[in-house]
C-alpha cells in the first residue's frame, strides 16, 4: 500500500489540535502543586511525562516515520524520506507558574524538515493564546497577525522581560521597566507580538527555544547573543543548554539594549 502523501496544510493541523488538546490535559495538574513546596518535582514530572506519552502516541498514530527530538544528538545527514521530519516538543514552560496557579506558562511545539524550520507554536492553556507562525512567512496570535515593537529608541516606556537571577548576572542602566514573568517563551512570544521591546534569556535549550525562535523570526525579530552576534538555533541540536546569555529584541534596538546592561564578573 503506498503511503499518503502529506503537506505543511496536515502538519500545521495536526500541531493545532494536538497542542490544544495537550492544553487541557496540562489543566488537569495547573495549580495542584504542594502549597508548602516551592517546587513540586512529583506534580511537573507527572505532567510532563503524560504530556510526551501522549505526544509519542499521537504523533506516531498520525506520521509514524516523523522523529521525535529528545534531547540528545541526532542525525545531521539529509533524507529525502517522511523520517526527515523532526519536531520539537516542550510540555511545560513556565513550572513555578504552572504548578502554584499562576496563569503565565505554556507548551510549545516546533517543525523540522531536515533542520530547516518549518513551523512554531506556543499555547497558553490558562489564557486560551495561541501563537503561531510557519517559517518564512507571517506570525499570529490567534487569528490576529503579529510584529515586533516599531520603536527604533529606547526610552522610559520601554519593557524588558529577563530570567530570575538577571540581578545576579547584570549592573542595568536601562531606563525603561524590567519584568520577569516566569515563562521564557512567553516572554520571546510578548516580544513578537509587541507588547515588549525585548527580553533576556538564560540557560535554555534547543527544545526550549524552537517554536518561540521560528515566531520571533515571523514577526520581525531576532535573537542576538550579548555582543550584538545573531544567535544559530542550528549550533544546539545535541540538546545542550545555551550557556550564551540571548538577547530577543528588534533589529532596531539590540545595540542600544545590550549597551544598557554591564555584565558583572564571574
Amino acid at each position: 500500500m503506498a503511503l499518503k502523501s502529506h503537506g505543511v496544510e496536515d502538519y500545521s493541523r495536526f500541531a493545532a489540535d494536538f497542542i490544544r488538546r495537550s492544553g487541557e490535559m496540562a489543566l488537569s495538574y495547573y495549580g495542584k502543586g504542594k502549597a508548602h513546596v516551592k517546587f513540586d518535582d512529583g506534580l511537573i514530572t507527572t505532567a510532563e511525562l503524560r504530556l510526551a506519552e501522549l505526544f509519542r502516541e499521537e504523533l506516531h498514530a498520525s506520521f509514524p516515520e516523523h522523529q521525535v527530538f529528545q534531547n540528545n544528538p541526532v542525525s545531521e545527514e539529509y533524507t529525502h524520506d517522511e523520517e526527515r521530519y523532526l519536531w520539537i516538543y516542550d510540555p511545560l514552560d513556565g513550572v513555578a507558574n504552572f504548578q502554584a496557579g499562576i496563569p503565565i506558562w505554556g507548551i510549545s511545539l516546533a517543525l523540522f524538515d531536515n533542520f530547516w524550520p518549518i513551523l512554531g507554536m506556543f499555547y497558553m492553556p490558562a489564557t486560551d493564546d495561541l501563537f503561531y507562525a510557519r517559517a518564512g512567512q507571517k506570525a499570529f496570535r490567534g487569528d490576529e497577525e503579529i510584529h515586533i515593537s516599531p520603536q527604533e529608541n529606547i526610552n522610559d516606556e520601554t519593557l524588558l522581560l529577563t530570567y530570575s537571577r538577571f540581578h545576579q548576572h547584570y549592573i542595568p542602566a536601562f531606563p525603561g521597566k524590567i519584568r520577569n514573568l516566569g515563562c521564557t517563551a512567553a516572554h520571546i512570544c510578548y516580544v513578537a507580538m509587541g507588547r515588549a521591546e525585548a527580553t533576556v534569556i538564560a540557560n535554555e535549550s534547543y527544545e526550549d527555544l524552537a517554536a518561540a525562535w521560528i515566531i520571533t523570526e515571523a514577526s520581525g525579530g531576532k535573537f542576538y547573543k550579548m555582543d550584538g552576534s545573531e544567535f544559530f538555533l542550528g549550533d544546539y541540536l545535541s540538546g545542550q543548554k545555551n550557556d550564551a546569555h540571548l538577547l530577543v529584541s528588534s533589529p532596531n534596538t539590540c545595540t542600544q539594549i545590550s549597551g544598557c546592561l554591564e555584565r558583572i564578573s564571574e
